[in-house]
This record gives structure tokens, sequence and C-alpha cells, in this order.
């Protein structure tokens, strides 16, 4: 939940991450007469201590690397997922048959990220709860499931728990879960139905 809070506000505007930063080292806005064998010992001693900790990341630096890490991998993700939707809902809509090679491939890629953003944003269903199964789809239902597909990935996604986590809703945010986890069954299962037509 606390990983969800501090990713998806920055998900969902798709802009490169902003974290908090350090207020601006350097001279105070007063002057002051510094006396300069002191300043020189000091950076003497600065030096000598950033040699000797040289590799040796502190716990704060290596959190902070991690989260950056992780929000620009669930950003990326995320904005995957919605890319391949987008090809998908053109294919859906053009005339032509369709091709089952990129069905496979988009969502096999879909059933990936969606698996990431799902363990990253800690929204796997909660335990006790039963899954909701997906609705099963024949090889004749391709579209269908498709159509089916994409409705779930924009019902996820405009959900207003990952929308505005600001104000998560406890319905809403189940609601969310079980979203995700119909859009990483449903991929899954078309991935398996599209290698019947290759």
């Amino acid at each position: 939940m606390r990983a969800l809070m501090i990713v998806l506000p920055l998900i969902m505007s798709f802009t490169a991450p902003v974290f908090a930063q350090n207020p601006p080292s350097g001279p105070p806005p007063v002057e002051r007469r510094v006396n300069t064998d002191r300043q020189r010992q000091q950076d003497m001693s600065s030096r000598e201590w950033q040699l000797r900790n040289f590799g040796n990341e502190s716990a704060a630096a290596k959190g902070q690397r991690q989260l950056k890490a992780l929000m620009a991998q669930t950003q990326e993700d995320f904005t995957r997922i919605l890319t391949v939707h987008n090809e998908i809902a053109r294919a859906l809509a053009s005339n032509n048959a369709l091709d089952y090679k990129f069905v496979s491939e988009a969502t096999a890629e879909i059933k990936k990220r969606a698996s990431r953003v799902q363990s990253s944003l800690h929204l796997s269903p909660e335990e006790g709860r039963e899954p909701v199964k997906p609705e099963e789809f024949e090889d004749s239902q391709m579209k269908d499931a498709l159509i089916k597909l994409c409705k779930q990935i924009r019902s996820f996604v405009t959900n207003p728990s990952i929308e505005n986590p600001g104000t998560v809703d406890a319905k809403q945010l189940i609601k969310a879960r079980g979203d995700l986890e119909s859009v990483i069954q449903l991929s899954g299962q078309i991935n398996k139905l599209s290698k019947n037509h290759r």
C-alpha cells in the first residue's frame, strides 16, 4: 500500500518522477568571513571521507535509488500496457483479419507488465478473498476476448484509486485489484488461444 501511494500519482501524470530535494548546499545568504586554512582543512577532510567511503552506499541513498528504479519501471510498464491496449483497439477497429502473431506477442507483453505492476504496487488479490475467474473464451471468440481485455484495462486505469490515489476508496481499491488480476488472467488465456492459430 505504501508503494502504491508513492508511485501511482507519478504514473498517471506520465512525467518524469519528481523527488523531494535536499535544500541547496552552499554559502548561506548572509556573507561571512571564512578562515581559509580552516576551509582548506575541511575540504581535505571531506575528500578523505569520500575516498574512504567510495562504493559504500548509505541505506537511505540505496533506498532512494531503489524507489527511483521502481517508479521508473512501473511508469514504463504502465505506459506500455496502454500503448499495446491502443494497438489492439486499432486492430479490432480495422476490417483486416486478426494477426495472431501480433495478438500472441501483445497479450504476452500485457501479462508480463501487468504482473509486474501488480507486484510492484502490491495489488495482488487480498488473502482469503477468492480471485475472480475471468470469462472463458473459445477460439472462435478471439475478438470478443480482446474487446473484454481492452475493457478490463480501461476499467483498471480509470479506477479512481489509480487516477487519484490520494483519495483511496476501499471498494475502488478492491475493484482495481480485481480488474488488474482479470487483465493478467485474460491476457494469458488469449495468448494461449492465439497460439492455436499460428
